[in-house]
């Protein structure tokens, strides 16, 4: 029998008390949305106190920030409810749109998140007259944090479990993961712990390069720091999906006989990977854009 990890039976919500018969409860999930939120808040202000990494001049003042924060706090939650809706579940959500608004029941995508992200950037700069490739930089920099944490809530919440493995660190989730193993599956159903390899790569490893990237100068080139965001995330993500069990939704299409074939599973696109290369490409574009400006000015 393979070595495998039991999962630390952790409890989703850190503090549940029940008043008057109605049960609230403080989850983990909630904290890592409020901490990176805060925490990137910080970030973001500490660089805006720090106008040498601009090249002189900050693109908002640190005060700003505050409100910039409601805007990304409306764009993730929003975007990344809407995402999942018409990414993940779409026709689950048309036949009980009443489940749409139901987010403590779980169900949030990193792209619509990511959407709604760019769509406040861009509402919050046009009106108090920003740049919104500045902006956006600032805010893809402290992004990592956010995503570390989430992913950290997602192994927490026994979710969005990897495939099955016999690595020694494969670890045994409790619910359907522990049962929907492959029928010749010899021993306990273990899986990779994929939710701790996003955190790592897609947070921890993301965040110091962006880091690096600044200390090189690269806030000084609007929309240069956003685009290897987008082009780190993407990479990392499309890597990291080949050990994280594929959605169900996966893309297909139609061969030349008319026979619709799947182009998911082990051998095709997973959801994230669609998703994630079309951002891989926006973020080439803005990276090149940064490269030609520089030039231009020099």
């Amino acid at each position: 029998m393979p070595l495998v990890l039991q999962f630390p039976n952790i409890d989703p919500a850190l503090v549940s008390v029940n008043l008057f018969g109605l049960e609230l409860a403080i989850r983990w999930y909630a904290l890592a949305y409020i901490a990176g939120l805060v925490l990137g808040w910080r970030y973001v202000v500490g660089l805006m106190r720090r106008p040498a990494v601009w090249g002189g001049t900050a693109p908002m003042r640190p005060e700003q920030v505050d409100d910039l924060l409601t805007w990304m706090i409306l764009g993730v939650i929003l975007g990344g409810r809407i995402g999942y809706v018409l990414f993940y579940q779409p026709a689950y959500f048309a036949a009980n749109p009443g489940q749409i608004l139901a987010v403590w029941q779980g169900g949030m995508s990193f792209h619509g998140g990511l959407l709604g992200v760019a769509a406040g950037v861009v509402g919050f700069s046009l009106k108090n007259g920003l740049r919104p490739l500045s902006v956006g930089d600032a805010v893809a920099a402290a992004a990592p944090i956010g995503i570390c944490l989430g992913r950290i809530a997602n192994f927490i919440n026994g979710e969005l479990w990897g495939r099955p493995s016999t690595v020694p660190w494969a670890v045994v989730f409790p619910g359907e993961a522990a049962l929907s193993c492959p029928v010749d599956w010899i021993g306990p159903c273990a899986r990779h712990p994929s939710q701790l390899y996003e955190a790592a790569l897609e947070g921890l490893v993301l965040f110091v390069l962006l880091f690096i990237a600044i200390r090189r100068g690269a806030l000084k080139r609007p929309g240069r720091v956003f685009g290897l965001f987008l082009i780190g995330y993407s990479v990392a993500r499309v890597a990291l999906e080949g050990f994280r069990q594929a959605d169900q939704q996966f893309v297909t299409a139609t061969n030349p006989h008319g026979q619709v074939i799947s182009l998911g599973g082990d051998l095709g696109l997973t959801m994230g990977q669609t998703l994630s290369l079309p951002m891989a490409l926006v973020g080439l574009f803005l990276v090149l854009r940064s490269v030609r400006a520089g030039e231009r000015r020099a």
